[in-house]
C-alpha cells in the first residue's frame, strides 16, 4: 500500500493538483502509512514538506475547536441541542420570528446562509457577528442543509457567552492542552519555515504562510469558529485517537462516550446531506470525499484549503489528509483526488 500511495500523491504534485501533502492512515490501531510529499512552497522558492509542516486547517476548525467545545458544554448542563440560540445571545432573536436553536447551528440546518455576500475586510469582528443576527434566513429552521460557516461564527460567540473566555483560551484550555496538541492553536508563531502556503494575497502582496487563509476568520483577528486553527498532522492524529476511544485519551476523558455517539448519529435524514453534529456523514447514496468504500458508518470533514480527516468505525480506520492547494489557486482537483485517495487506501485493507 506504502508505494501506491507514494506513487498517487507524487503524481498529483507532477501534475500540479498539489504542491504537496501530509498523509497518515491508521487501521485497527496500527499506523499503516505517515508520509510528507512535495513541497510546502513552491513560490517564490520550492521548499519540501515535512512531517511537521503546520498546515492551515480551514474548515476542520468546526469539527476540531468548535464541536469538542459544543459537546463539552453540553455535557455540563450550559446549554442543551434545543435551547433556543437567542436565550444565550439575545440580539440574534430580535430579528428572527423563527427559532433557530443549538441543534440547528451544529447540523448546518439554521436557515442562515453560507456566507456573506459582502467583503469582509469591510467590517469589524463585532460588525460581523451583528450582520449575522440581522440577516433573514433562508429556509425554516430544521428544514434544510445548508452547510454554514456563518453558524459556527455564531457558535462561537455562543461558546464564548457561556464560558466568560475567548475562544481560543477556552479550546486551548478545555481542549488542545488536555490531548497534548500543543502545535495545534489560532494565530500561530512557528518558525516561518514550518507552515505551508497558501494562495497569494493581494492585500498583503505575498503568499500567506501562517495567516489563516480564509478571509472571514482573517477580519475577526485569526480567530472564529469556522476557520483559523493551525495544527501538524502529528497533533491531529492525537485528536483521531481520541473520537476512535470513545472521547478518551491516554486515559484522560476529554468526552463522555454518550457525547461522541450523539454527535456520529444522523440529524438530517430528511435531506441528501447526512449531517451528525459538526461531522459529515457518509451518505448511503451520492458522491463522497471519502469516497465509494467507506461504511455507511464512516464520518469526516473536509477544510477548503485541502484538508480532510475520515473514520470509519467499521473498520477502525482514520486518514488524515494535508494538503496546501490554494497555494496554485481555488481550483477543484482536490475534489476528485480525496475520494480516489480514500477508494485506494479503503481497497488496500484486508
Amino acid at each position: 500500500m506504502e508505494e501506491q500511495i507514494d506513487s498517487f500523491l507524487q503524481k498529483a504534485v507532477a501534475e500540479g493538483h498539489i504542491p504537496g501533502a501530509v498523509l497518515q492512515v491508521a487501521h485497527q490501531g496500527q499506523l499503516l502509512y505517515e508520509n510528507a510529499v512535495g513541497y510546502r512552497a513552491c513560490f517564490p522558492e520550492r521548499l519540501p514538506m515535512q512531517l511537521d509542516t503546520v498546515f492551515d486547517l480551514a474548515s476542520l476548525t468546526k469539527v476540531v475547536a468548535t464541536l469538542p467545545a459544543a459537546l463539552q458544554l453540553m455535557e455540563r448542563g450550559q446549554m442543551a441541542l434545543d435551547d433556543p440560540v437567542d436565550s444565550i445571545i439575545p440580539q440574534f432573536g430580535r430579528h428572527h420570528a423563527e427559532k433557530v436553536r443549538i441543534g440547528h447551528l451544529l447540523t448546518h440546518t439554521s436557515g442562515l446562509h453560507a456566507d456573506f455576500t459582502i467583503d469582509p475586510y469591510t467590517m469589524t469582528k463585532e460588525q460581523m457577528q451583528a450582520a449575522i443576527c440581522q440577516l433573514d434566513l433562508l429556509h425554516t429552521p430544521g428544514a434544510k442543509v445548508i452547510y454554514s460557516d456563518l453558524g459556527m461564527m455564531l457558535l462561537a460567540k455562543v461558546i464564548e457567552a457561556l464560558t466568560d473566555m475567548p475562544f481560543d483560551r477556552y479550546v486551548r484550555q478545555a481542549i488542545f492542552e488536555p490531548l497534548e496538541m500543543e502545535e495545534t492553536c489560532f494565530n500561530p508563531t512557528f518558525a516561518q519555515e514550518r507552515y505551508a502556503a497558501t494562495e497569494f494575497c493581494q492585500r498583503r502582496g505575498a503568499y500567506k504562510a501562517g495567516i489563516v487563509h480564509d478571509e472571514k476568520a482573517d477580519a475577526m483577528g485569526g480567530v472564529s469558529g469556522h476557520a483559523g486553527l493551525f495544527s501538524t498532522v502529528a497533533d491531529l492524529s492525537r485528536y483521531a485517537c481520541m473520537w476512535k476511544h470513545d472521547g478518551l485519551y491516554r486515559g484522560r476523558r476529554i468526552l463522555s462516550k454518550t457525547a461522541i455517539r450523539t454527535a456520529r448519529r444522523n440529524f438530517t435524514a430528511f435531506d441528501a446531506e447526512y449531517r451528525g453534529l459538526g461531522w459529515l456523514l457518509k451518505s448511503q447514496s451520492g458522491p463522497s470525499s471519502s469516497g465509494d468504500f467507506m461504511s455507511t458508518e464512516a464520518y469526516g470533514h473536509t477544510g477548503f484549503t485541502g484538508t480532510s480527516i475520515w473514520f470509519d468505525p467499521q473498520v477502525h480506520l482514520h486518514v488524515i489528509l494535508l494538503t496546501n492547494r490554494v497555494h496554485f489557486g481555488r481550483h477543484d482537483h482536490i475534489l476528485r483526488l480525496r475520494p480516489r485517495l480514500h477508494n485506494l487506501i479503503r481497497a488496500s485493507l484486508v
